[in-house]
Formats: structure tokens, sequence, C-alpha cells
């Protein structure tokens, strides 16, 4: 038995796209008609014992369609992983779809990449699936902080992302000195480029101020209380250097800088941050399309939480056949379709016919630049990425809580991106008129394009109280 899907928009270079809310709702309504439908929970425990819980509904076992609950379950799942991150899942309400939720998550199943990130990388314990009675499921913690927004003192800012480094110097909250820092940091083996690079970005900034009080980084990849636990950033470190030098890099970085307060946080969650900051709003998820997809969430109360926002690895498309991203192998992910990796497999879809060797950055320049002089090639890819987004805007919707959603990245720079923004509109107004009514789609305006996300970077530590 075949969901009933059938979207009112066909990406122009991407006509088999499934986008994952209209199966969801699909598989839902399917359960909405079930009288025998069962109660089903996924509960994701992190190291320190928090857990975010989520409640659903599944078909009964007996169900002619049921053969479709474990597709929900694991698309779910690994939504809910990247999102909020956990090393122990706990599954309720079905003890057939544990068994074969622990087998896919296993480090021999499909979701190996999944299985060593949210265990030893990023929690520092091993990743596990069991079954779980409905009222055993742990209290979910809805806590989340307050971060960021401090602008007194002489600050500096920076940003670290796949193609370029980005510094900031602030005093008071005033901008004195910005920059753009070309660098190519994926596969560099050694430890002193990044090292380096990053001391670069720091001596830049601070050659503008009279002093430093306080600095403040963002960087692809995920940070827990400044380690570097996984980045692409450095995925071209061997393992035992990464451990001696990468892990804790901040830290030593910091103590080059005298001990001053020094804070780094996920890109994504950055990003969010500086958009509620320049809207004076909350209530913000912030997408940047760029080397690859960041995400980050301000909550409706002007916080950030403890997940992870890791959207590049969350699926949006659900055909089985869907592009598939070489570091995870998983397939149907975001980072296929909103970022540079997804403008070039576009561009070859469209015919520009890039050599194998081109970097994905040239790939993009030569699309924008075909998009300036009118290519109906570039026009195809944009509009494509743009009713692909729609689609995962609404998806998103469906596990956050969204005022603004703020789009950004180099993905959407010029008129690209202005085709980007009215695909996705369109898409919400037609097939979610609600969400189109309550989330409103925002672009950085030109400063906070050159200074935002480094100003925001900038606030996020305190300064140490005067003696």
């Amino acid at each position: 038995m075949n969901l009933p899907v059938a979207p009112r928009f066909r990406p122009a270079l991407d006509p088999d796209f499934l986008p994952a809310v209209l199966w969801n709702r699909a598989y839902r309504d399917l359960v909405a008609r079930d009288p025998a439908a069962r109660p089903f929970a996924l509960a994701l425990v992190r190291a320190d014992g928090s857990a975010s819980v989520h409640h659903d509904r599944v078909l009964s076992a007996g169900h002619a369609a049921a053969g479709h609950t474990l597709r929900y379950a694991e698309r779910l799942l690994k939504f809910l992983l990247w999102q909020k991150g956990g090393c122990r899942v706990l599954v309720a309400g079905a003890d057939e779809l544990a068994a074969a939720l622990a087998k896919i998550y296993s480090g021999a199943g499909p979701r190996a990449f999944d299985h060593a990130f949210m265990g030893e990388k990023v929690y520092g314990r091993p990743f596990a699936v069991e079954a779980c009675p409905l009222a055993a499921l742990p209290s979910a913690d809805a806590s989340s902080l307050a971060m960021g927004r401090h602008l007194d003192g002489c600050r500096i800012g920076f940003d670290l992302g796949g193609s370029d480094r980005k510094a900031a110097a602030l005093i008071d909250g005033k901008v004195v000195y910005s920059e753009e820092i070309p660098w190519d940091p994926y596969f560099q083996a050694d430890p002193a480029y990044h090292l380096a690079g990053v001391q670069d970005t720091l001596a830049r900034a601070a050659a503008h101020l009279p002093r430093v009080d306080a600095i403040g980084g963002s960087a692809a990849g995920v940070y827990v209380n400044n380690e570097v636990r996984v980045a692409s950033l450095f995925r071209g470190v061997p393992a035992d250097q990464f451990e001696k030098h990468i892990r804790r890099m901040f830290f030593t970085l910091q103590a080059r800088w005298g001990g001053v307060p020094f804070e780094v946080a996920n890109d994504g969650e950055v990003t969010a941050l500086a958009g509620a900051m320049s809207m004076n709003d909350d209530a913000v998820l912030g997408i940047s399309l760029g080397t690859s997809q960041a995400g980050g969430y301000v909550t409706p109360a002007g916080n950030i939480t403890p997940w992870l926002n890791e959207l590049a690895f969350a699926p949006v498309d659900y055909r089985p056949a869907a592009p598939r991203d070489e570091w995870s192998g998983d397939v149907g992910c975001g980072v296929q379709y909103f970022s540079q990796q997804g403008i070039g497999r576009l561009a070859a879809v469209a015919g520009f016919g890039f050599p194998a060797a081109q970097p994905l950055p040239e790939q993009l320049l030569a699309v924008q630049a075909a998009m300036k002089q009118g290519d109906p090639r570039a026009r195809a890819i944009y509009e494509t990425v743009g009713v692909c987004f729609g689609y995962a805007v609404a998806h998103y919707a469906d596990f956050y809580d969204v005022r603004n959603l703020l789009i950004l990245g180099r993905v959407t720079s010029g008129e690209g991106g202005e085709i980007i923004l009215a695909q996705t509109a369109a898409v919400l107004r037609a097939e979610f008129p609600a969400l189109a009514e309550k989330i409103r789609l925002r672009t950085p305006d030109e400063q906070d394009k050159r200074h935002g996300q480094a100003v925001a970077a900038a606030s996020l530590p305190r300064l140490n109280p005067t003696p």
C-alpha cells in the first residue's frame, strides 16, 4: 500500500523530490483513521541525564499499511537525533520498532555514522537504542540557556566557515573592524594550520582595539563547553592529533590571550542569535545555506537550547533513491539541497558541465555569474532549491515553534537568493497557508550580512566582574 503523496510543486531539476512533511502527514492521516493505532514515544537521553521526549502514535501492527511504520519511526528518530541530540534512545509503545531501530542504528548498521557520532564522539559514551515501557519514560527537559547579547568593552568576534574566516572588532557594540579571510580547512591534516589560522584572525582584529576584554566565536560543528566534539572543519586531522591539539584548541587560544572570557558556539546558534538581536524578536530558526547547511534556534523566550540543531543531517526527502551525503552515508538530508553541495549537484543536472576537480565555491560563483546574465539553467537551479526549501520549512515547523525564519549564507546571495525566497513563499502559501501566515521569512540586511554573525559571536562571553 503506497502512501498518497501528491506535492503541488515539482522541483524542475529534482522532480522526484518526496517532501518529508507530506509523507509524514499522509502517514499520520492513516493513523488518525486507525481505531487500533498505538501510542508511541521516543526519548533521547543525553550524557548529563537530560532528555527530550517526542510523543506520537503509530499504526497497529496488523494494519494494511503497517510496513510504512518503520520508515516513519526511523526517519523521525534521525531528525530528532540531529535536532536535539542524545546518546541513549528509549523507544516506547512498540517493542518491534525498538529492535529494528537498534539494528539500524548499530555500529554495523546503515546508520553507523550516527551511532559513532552520537555516542563516543559527542557524548563520550556508547550509543544505545532500547525498548522502554511508556510509563517508564523520563521527564522531558525544557531548559534553555540565556547566552550572548553582551556588547560592553573591547571584544573580538570570529566565525569559522569552510571557505573563509570572518573577524570583527567591537568597542561597546560598535564595529570598528571586520574582514573575511580565505582559508581551506576541510582536508588540512596538520592541527597547526587550524590553530595558526584562528590565531591570525584574532590578531588582525586585536590590532584595531586598545585592549581585548573578551573573545567570542562561532564555527560549524558540535561544541560543548568550548570543546570541539565533532566538526567537519577538522575532518582532515588524524584522530590522535585531533584529541591532542584540536579538541581543546580554544582553551589553548584563550591562554594565548591572557585568559580573557572566551566562548565558542555552533555557528547555527549564533546565526539565530544574530537574527534575534537584529530583529529585536525571538522564536527564530536561523538557517544558513553555505558550505554546508547550518541551523540554530532561539526560543520564544529568547534563549538558546542545549540541542544540536544540525539540520544538515536532518532528512527532508523521503524517496529511497535520494542524493547520498558522502560523509554520513545517508540519503535525502538537507546538506544535499541547501548548501554549496546542493548547488553543485543541481548544476550538473542543469548542464553546466563543471570539471570534477573544480571546487564547490567556484561552481557556486559560476552559477551566480550565470544568474546575473539571465541564464535559464541558473534560474532552474534556484527555483529547484526554493521549492525544496519551502517543503523543508514546513517540515521544520513540525519540530520547532517558529515565528521568524532567518535565511542567509552564500547560496542566498544575489538574485538567486530572491528566487529561493519567492519559491519558498509560494510553496508555503499554496500548501501550508497557516504557516505562511505565522512565519515571517527574513534575510539579513547588508550591515548584518557583513557584521551580524561576528557581532553576535563577540557578544557570547560575559565580562569578568571588576575586582
